[in-house]
């Protein structure tokens, strides 16, 4: 008996100074036990609590469905479990104010009547937390959001200017590489300038000198003579500086098209007669003549070329074809020259390039090169055949607009 009134003693001291609120109702759910912490969790005086309805420490607006739960726990078999966690579960002080709880519910038979604990947990504090924590996610969030958009938009500019380097330094490497393309070019036209140059200047001095001695009425042929060598002369450097000056236009993109109706026979025609001092006959086969709608100072420079070309490595009859194919005319001119190897075949259109076997013949290396952009000027194209010791076709081809 003195053993059970000690624990009976320390039953109730454990009860009343439990750090959780604890509540004990009969089968009717009204309270028969509260501690000391639940007294003061809910606001009431000791003993105020007891034989009210645990309804009575539900909110108001939860009390239909609460009653309901009551009914259902009434009539099954009760389960000891935690309620209200991860729930926004309220209860009601006295005084009515309401606030944040967790309960966990148990139960025990005794004198053949259910009875129920519940241990109830002010979670106020705890939700607080919960709250800041939440709020301080949120601000992490944001502010990883923001920082990500920052690197993101720092990156994209990084990108952008590392894209503007890489376009600079291509556009470096590209004027570095015209830089280069222009001194080679500078170097190859003084040097075949000079040698260019040279022969028709050494031959204009040469004839001058002498036509002073001749200064007898009998020399007059021989004045003559040199005379023409100095004209002759001349009209050959004429025609270099023609060709420079050409270049440079079709460079700097100052030539334009200004097309005009002609004769394609009467055209041709005209351009033979500046080849009547040749000794190698250039024989024409036109099928039938036909108006041709053409620029043709540029069309004439390009035909006077390649007979230039033709005649000058060769001794024989030169060729010039000329065929209508719709609204296209092809024109080609066929020598029986020293022609052209393979090799220097893919560079024929390279200013100032010469071939290999026509070092010794007087040249300027920029007649095809022309003759290639003259042509993708008028719309058309050009396209060589040769074979060494053979000969070379020159094929031209432009729309008759």
């Amino acid at each position: 008996m003195p053993n059970q009134i000690q624990a009976g003693f320390e039953f109730e001291a454990i009860f009343q100074e439990a750090a959780i609120g604890i509540l004990v109702t009969n089968s009717q759910f009204e309270i028969i036990l509260s501690n000391k912490f639940a007294d003061k969790l809910f606001g009431f005086e000791p003993a105020e609590l007891l034989g009210e309805n645990i309804s009575l420490l539900i909110p108001n607006h939860l009390k239909d469905r609460h009653h309901g739960h009551l009914e259902k726990l009434g009539h099954e078999k009760p389960i000891s479990r935690p309620m209200g966690i991860g729930l926004d579960l309220k209860a009601k002080r006295k005084d009515g104010s309401l606030f944040p709880i967790e309960i966990s519910l148990s139960h025990f038979k005794a004198s053949d009547s259910m009875h129920y604990i519940a241990f109830v947990s002010d979670v106020t504090l705890k939700r607080k937390v919960e709250m800041e924590l939440i709020l301080k996610n949120q601000q992490i969030n944001q502010l990883n959001e923001t920082l990500e958009q920052e690197v993101e938009a720092r990156t994209q500019a990084l990108q952008n200017t590392l894209n503007k380097l890489e376009v600079n330094a291509k556009e470096l490497e590209i004027s570095l590489e015209k830089e280069k393309v222009l001194g080679d070019l500078k170097t190859r036209f003084v040097s075949m300038a000079s040698h260019e140059f040279r022969t028709p200047l050494t031959s204009i001095l040469g004839s001058a000198t002498l036509i002073e001695k001749y200064t007898k009425e009998e020399d007059q042929p021989k004045r003559e003579q040199h005379i023409n060598r100095i004209k002759s002369s001349v009209s050959h450097l004429t025609e270099i500086l023609e060709e420079f000056l050409s270049v440079g236009k079709l460079e700097d993109g100052k030539l334009e098209i200004h097309p005009t109706e002609f004769s394609i026979q009467d055209f041709i025609q005209d351009i033979l007669t500046d080849f009547t001092t040749y000794t190698q006959p250039i024989r024409l086969e036109l099928a039938e003549d036909f108006t041709c709608f053409q620029d043709a100072s540029i069309l004439r420079k390009v035909i006077f070329n390649g007979l230039s070309n033709a005649l000058k490595f060769s001794q024989k009859e030169v060729v010039l074809r000329v065929l209508r194919r719709d609204e296209v005319v092809e024109l080609c001119i066929v020598d029986q020259g020293i022609g052209i190897s393979e090799e220097d075949q893919k560079h024929l259109f390279e200013r100032f390039f010469r071939g290999g076997n026509a070092t010794v013949i007087q040249g300027t290396g920029l007649g095809l090169h022309l003759v290639d952009r003259y042509m993708r000027l008028l719309g058309g194209n050009v396209q060589i055949k040769s074979e060494l010791n053979v000969g070379t076709e020159l094929c031209i081809q432009f729309p008759n607009r």
